[in-house]
């Protein structure tokens, strides 16, 4: 397809470059959300149609679990890194260590209710890890980052400061 309006289809005059993604983390966010969302509906499906509605109990529970622990990572990627992108890393860490600690103290502590099927709960919790890891990958493959500072375009050779 041409652009009619220009010589041969080809853009009149410079193309200036798009910058960085403007909402890096939440732009992963959302798509994870998307994909591993549409793969909890076929297995609450499945779970119900086998399992009946402890199974989609626990199909959903693996799910908020999952998405609870991914998740927090990429809101507080998404806050923290606006403010100071260079200490970002630095906080994923902190972050994953108290995910680490906080969510396997609020099981042990919860322990598993009565009405969780097991199978159920494992099996969504791997497919929402699996999913939500390689939408990521993949996500953050095609978003956009500056990686250095644009030096400002220069003056052409031979014109000093009055244009001449």
């Amino acid at each position: 397809m041409k652009d009619q309006s220009a010589d041969d289809g080809a853009a009149r005059g410079y193309v200036t470059a798009s910058g960085p993604t403007a909402t890096l983390w939440l732009n992963i966010l959302k798509k994870c959300l998307l994909v591993s969302g549409a793969a909890v509906v076929i297995m609450a499906i499945l779970a119900l149609i086998f399992k009946g509605a402890a199974g989609v109990g626990s199909v959903v529970f693996g799910a908020v679990v999952v998405v609870a622990f991914f998740g927090l990572s990429l809101l507080v990627g998404h806050f923290y890194g606006k403010r100071n992108p260079s200490g970002a890393i630095g906080v994923f860490i902190v972050t994953y260590l108290v995910k680490v600690v906080g969510f396997a103290a609020v099981l042990f502590a919860l322990g598993a209710p009565s009405w969780l099927s097991g199978p159920w709960f494992a099996i969504t919790a791997v497919v929402v890890v699996v999913l939500w890891q390689a939408t990521e990958v993949v996500t953050f493959g095609k978003q956009r980052l500056q990686l250095y500072n644009d030096p400002e375009p220069s003056k052409p050779q031979g014109e000093n400061s009055d244009g001449k």
